[in-house]
């Protein structure tokens, strides 16, 4: 196209959306062309509009242009999952489609559109006493649900519920030539209550981690729960890497968690910094009380954090945090005294719970964690494996790491570890790298006004960043031998070159059926 064919396309645009909702300054532009990692070419435009039937005028529109669209969630990864591929393309930022459009106490569903955050969504069902079953990943603040359907979200109650995907009944999509589909009975002439996913093929499913490549989520059903009535906290303490694992691995098995998860001593570190100030100290006490039934349980949380003190996991420890939940203490109480006879064998050492206390009472603290307490860069890579395959995952994965330790040393990266627990059957490894260097414009754009002028940008760090980014592809090359799948893979992790011929000959198949131009997000998932 000419730059007088990309005007007509603007004005076109700016016509059917409204002139707010085109933006081509360079600082919108600059912000968008980057995730937490890399940055690629600008787009042409960035589109943010609060219509969907508008949005899929749109897209037909601009993808009979001949440019991309490349639709974007929160933001808030470090995959390359919504970076351009070239300057022609439009970014579509889903952030003001951000209405909970029905709750359905009675049918016990939500649905909602693709730009609310999972912060919101909890805020909006906790009065009701209703909740996701998985409900959140730590950026909760800021990730929305439509970029956690795209790319995999998970935490907050996924060792008993699984990730978003599981937990989702259907879904509205905007595919390439502007066409509006829904999924699952919900894709009904009917129009009924979106409450059975899978009425013949399970076409939910296509469109669950595709990073936008079949098409653009505008609305999504989630199945509710009640809101639990009672919660407990446990941690331990472990000397190595494997036997936290093997303790994880033993909780998960059993069911006995909506959250089980391991953490390294620098990792730890790192997640509960936000307490550690004075201010940071007093909400977490407050969001524990708050969130902590009953004056006897109150005076345990308060007992167990004040022993803890600055001090949260001993030294150089592995740690397991869990929450059990259920609607008895009785029934909690139970889970927890199974769980912690599970990780006494494998050497665990009961600790105050603080971790998970904090983590429970405030999930979504805000998105000051895109930076590291110093203001330094990190990164993460993730991997699912049967728990039968963690410990050699973690054997490989240190060696790898021991390999490269003096140029590890010498640039100043540190790496870390978070594992955790994925319904019973599923073991979730991830590595974080972490370095110092000067920030992406969405590090800037996402911290709070205060820390960022607390906070010194680090130097222009090229040694580093290349060797993290070493150390990444060598990360996803490890999990590629090992048959490890990955969520959240954007560009980052091989996917297609991975798979056996048939599914990859399938998976292109669908992509050019919905996309038969290759104008949907290009590029991602190798598609």
């Amino acid at each position: 196209m000419t730059m007088n064919d990309h005007n007509v396309l603007l004005a076109d645009l700016r016509g059917l959306l409204g002139e707010d909702a085109v933006l081509c300054d360079g600082d919108t532009l600059r912000l968008m062309a980057g995730d937490l990692y890399s940055s690629g070419p600008p787009p042409l435009a960035v589109i943010r509009t609060r219509d969907s039937a508008c949005l899929a005028q749109a897209v037909a529109r601009i993808t009979a242009a001949g440019l991309s669209v490349i639709p974007r969630g929160g933001g808030l990864s470090y995959t390359g999952g919504y970076l351009c591929e070239s300057s022609g393309s439009v970014l579509v930022d889903l952030s003001a489609l951000n209405h909970i459009e029905h709750i359905s106490a009675e049918d016990m569903y939500v649905v909602a559109q693709a730009g609310v955050t999972w912060k919101q969504l909890h805020d909006a069902l906790t009065p009701l006493g209703l909740r996701v079953p998985y409900f959140g990943t730590f950026s909760g603040a800021g990730a929305s649900i439509g970029g956690g359907l795209s790319h995999g979200a998970l935490f907050f109650g996924s060792a008993r519920y699984g990730s978003a995907a599981d937990n989702v009944l259907g879904v509205e999509v905007i595919t390439a030539d502007g066409n509006v589909l829904r999924t699952g009975q919900w894709a009904l002439k009917a129009a009924p209550e979106p409450v059975f996913r899978n009425f013949g093929p399970d076409t939910t499913g296509l469109f669950m981690h595709d990073g936008g490549a079949f098409g653009i989520k505008t609305r999504a059903a989630f199945r509710l729960i009640p809101l639990p009535a009672h919660n407990g906290y446990a941690s331990f303490a472990l000397t190595d890497f494997e036997s936290a694992a093997r303790a994880l691995s033993a909780v998960a098995r059993a069911g006995l968690a909506e959250e089980a998860y391991v953490l390294d001593a620098g990792a730890v570190a790192a997640n509960v910094e936000r307490a550690r100030s004075v201010a940071g100290a007093l909400r977490a006490l407050r969001q524990v009380l708050e969130s902590t039934p009953g004056v006897a349980s109150k005076c345990s949380a308060l007992l167990g954090m004040a022993r803890a003190g600055r001090r949260v996991v001993p030294a150089d420890a592995f740690s397991l945090h869990l929450v059990a939940a259920g609607n008895s203490p009785a029934a909690v109480e139970h889970d927890l005294a199974t769980a912690r006879a599970l990780a006494q064998q494998h050497g665990g050492s009961g600790i105050a719970a603080t971790v998970p206390r904090i983590a429970r009472a405030d999930p979504f603290p805000g998105l000051n964690a895109v930076l590291g307490a110093n203001g330094s860069r990190w990164a993460a890579l993730n991997v699912k494996v049967a728990h039968s395959r963690a410990p050699a995952l973690i054997r490989a994965h240190q060696q790898l790491i021991a390999a490269h330790a003096a140029e590890i040393e010498h640039c100043g990266v540190r790496v870390t570890y978070l594992c955790s627990a994925l319904c019973n059957y599923s073991f979730s490894f991830e590595a974080v790298f972490h370095w110092q260097d000067n920030w992406q414009p969405l590090h800037e754009a996402t911290l709070q006004p205060a820390l960022l002028q607390a906070f010194t940008q680090g130097p222009d760090n090229p040694d580093a960043r290349a060797l993290v980014e070493q150390l990444r592809q060598l990360t996803c090359a490890l999990f590629a031998r090992m048959g490890g799948a990955s969520n959240q893979i954007g560009r980052t992790y091989p996917f297609l070159s991975e798979l056996e011929d048939p599914p990859a000959a399938l998976l292109r198949d669908i992509k050019r059926l919905l996309d038969p131009q290759r104008r949907m997000n290009p590029g991602v998932l190798g598609l």
